[in-house]
C-alpha cells in the first residue's frame, strides 16, 4: 500500500475573521498559513495544533461574498483531543464559546466527550481518553 496521511480538513465559512478567531482564541489553534486568491474570490487559512508537516490540521475556506452556508447532512463533527474534557469546557466558555453538549462519560468506554460549536454551526466534539492516547502519550 502507498503511504499516505491526511494533511486536512476543509470547512466553509462565511466570515473568515469570525471564524479564526474562534479557532485561536476559543479552541486555541494557530494560524499556520494564509492564502488569498482575490482573482478567483475565495481566501484560507490554515490552522492548527502543531506543524503541517507533523499533523493534519484545518482548512478554512472563505468564498467571498458567501456569509451562509446550509449545513448538509452528511457532515458530522471535527474531534479534538483534550486532556481534560471538563476543563476545556470552562475555558471554552469563559472565551465566549458555544458548549452545546456538556462533557459526559461514553457508555463501555474510556472517553469522556463534549461537543461545542463554532461560530458557522460546525460541531467539534472534545475527545479526554483515560490514558491520554489521543494527544501521543500514555499516563
Amino acid at each position: 500500500m502507498m503511504r499516505a496521511r491526511i494533511l486536512h480538513t476543509m470547512l466553509r465559512v462565511g466570515d473568515m475573521e469570525r471564524s479564526v478567531e474562534f479557532y485561536t482564541k476559543v479552541l486555541g489553534m494557530h494560524v499556520l498559513r494564509t492564502l488569498d486568491q482575490a482573482v478567483d474570490h475565495y481566501s484560507l487559512t490554515f490552522l492548527g495544533y502543531g506543524e503541517e508537516t507533523d499533523t493534519a490540521v484545518l482548512e478554512l475556506t472563505y468564498n467571498h461574498g458567501v456569509s451562509v452556508y446550509e449545513m448538509g447532512s452528511a457532515y458530522g463533527h471535527i474531534a479534538i483531543g483534550v486532556d481534560d474534557c471538563q476543563a476545556a469546557c470552562t475555558e471554552v466558555l469563559a472565551k465566549g464559546g458555544d458548549v452545546v453538549m456538556l462533557p459526559q462519560r461514553l457508555k463501555g468506554s474510556d472517553e469522556t466527550i463534549a461537543f461545542v460549536r463554532d461560530p458557522d454551526g460546525y460541531h467539534i466534539e472534545l475527545v479526554e481518553h483515560a490514558d491520554g492516547e489521543w494527544l501521543g502519550e500514555r499516563v
